[in-house]
């Protein structure tokens, strides 16, 4: 059961969600905008494409780049800085002459865009426990969710869709300004960077009592740890399961079961929303029963559902599936988050995020794009089964991974908690309880039973 974490600070809770909305938003805006963009720049709908590589392309390298300077930079400049350039991004959107442009701006918010997602994950992995990683999460979709409607709003309103841009962008500066006036309150509970044997396991912060010292580990003991690489790859397959499930199940739903095109789209949107709804529930589940249980039972579930898909039979049952996929993977990718410290160790956990993040950018672009070939070329019926192959192959690397023992940096005794440490058999046999101390013998351990300390209950 994981251990429950220090109650963290309210304001920097709030700002830690409010950034999770933001950065939901921009996503939302695109699909909606996007239509009149293409219009107002006079370019193919495909041209879409352009925008999403580039700023697929800057959130990959700013997330691995971010987890690699975090303990350098410090998490409160990070937020502050990347906040600042995903709103002067968003501004640019809002001004952009031609598509080049708006390209150009998309290379930014994405920079600024995965610097966030990598500092903050890496942030509450350590001060958060299981509840708040969770909802932080269901936080992103509720982002996710209003961006569609601001943009809306806007054109419903008679508006350019520039407007939505700029609303947006405004937001983005006023959090920023939030981040930089907390600069030095992040600095006190950066979690991955501290001393690997006075951290908490499960969300714990390095220490309650303030942060303890800073460990520095080569970059290449980073990269040589096999733990890093399976977490990295876990996250590649997770994502892969989430965004593919998402993207073709209106085809499958429509071509495959024959559904409307009304009612398929209603499916679908139950399938995000069972993601939220699911992070909310099982943020509370988590806390409870514990990190690892609940992993694996979401994992399980997982596969159940892309089984439930990969049946042949009425549209019912494929839909009943996807809300199973979708609820059951809720809590996966901020669990997996929340317990690098334990797979990795605790200095290590910081850049293994950034890779953890950067590799689940890579599972929402390539993955579902190869999916979308193999569909062609064969017929969407094969989603269910390509969904069970992931969901096996997850289930088959987290269990391989938790069954490794965690990396730990070696580092000098300190005594993890207060309570008095066994006392020494040459105390034990003293008949006098005043003995103030017994000075450590010549030769001997004085690790085995951590420092003497006077007997104050008469044993």
């Amino acid at each position: 059961m994981s251990t429950p974490s220090a109650r963290p600070r309210a304001s920097l809770l709030l700002l830690a969600y409010l950034a999770f909305v933001s950065l939901g938003l921009p996503d939302g805006l695109l699909g909606v905008g996007w239509p009149s963009i293409r219009g107002d720049f006079d370019v193919p709908t495909e041209a879409v494409g352009w925008v999403l590589t580039a700023g697929t392309v800057g959130y990959l390298t700013s997330s691995v780049l971010a987890g690699f300077t975090l303990a350098r930079v410090g998490v409160g400049a990070l937020l502050a800085g990347s906040t600042l350039l995903a709103s002067l991004a968003l501004t640019g959107y809002s001004m952009s002459p031609v598509l080049a442009v708006l390209v150009g701006c998309a290379l930014l918010l994405g920079l600024g865009s995965g610097a966030v997602d990598s500092g903050l994950n890496a942030y509450a992995a350590g001060a958060f426990g299981p509840r708040h990683m969770n909802w932080l999460h269901a936080f992103f979709g509720l982002g996710v969710a209003i961006g569609p409607l601001i943009m809306t709003g806007v054109l419903s309103a008679g508006l350019a869709w520039r407007w939505g841009y700029g609303i947006v962008a405004g937001a983005q500066l006023v959090l920023a300004t939030a981040f930089a006036l907390t600069v030095r309150a992040w600095h006190r509970g950066v979690p991955a960077s501290t001393d690997a044997g006075a951290a908490g396991r499960t969300g714990l912060a390095a220490g309650e009592d303030g942060p303890a010292p800073v460990v520095r580990v080569a970059i290449r003991d980073t990269l040589r740890l096999p733990a890093v690489w399976s977490g990295t790859l876990a996250f590649v397959l997770y994502v892969a399961i989430e965004v593919s499930a998402g993207l073709w199940a209106f085809l499958l739903l429509t071509e495959g079961r024959e559904l409307s095109a009304a009612v398929a789209g209603g499916c679908v949107s139950a399938y995000w929303g069972s993601l939220f709804v699911g992070r909310v529930v099982q943020g509370l589940v988590a806390e409870r029963l514990g990190a690892g249980l609940v992993l694996r039972v979401s994992l399980a579930g997982m596969a159940v559902g892309a089984a439930l898909i990969a049946v042949p039979g009425p549209a019912a049952l494929a839909v009943l599936g996807l809300v199973v996929v979708g609820f059951a993977a809720a809590p996966v990718f901020p669990l997996l988050t929340l317990t690098t410290a334990e797979r990795v160790g605790v200095a290590h956990a910081d850049r293994a995020i950034g890779l953890q993040i950067g590799a689940a950018g890579i599972g929402a672009a390539l993955v579902p794009a190869g999916l979308g070939v193999l569909i062609g070329s064969t017929s969407v019926q094969v989603l269910g089964s390509a969904l069970l192959a992931l969901a096996l192959a997850l289930i088959a690397l987290y269990e391989w991974g938790a069954r490794r023992p965690s990396a730990e940096l070696p580092v000098p005794a300190v005594p993890s908690e207060p309570s008095v440490p066994a006392v020494p058999s040459e105390l034990s046999v003293r008949p006098e309880p005043s003995v103030p101390a017994v000075p450590a013998r010549p030769g001997s351990d004085p690790q085995t039973s951590g420092p003497v300390r006077p007997v104050v209950d008469g044993r």
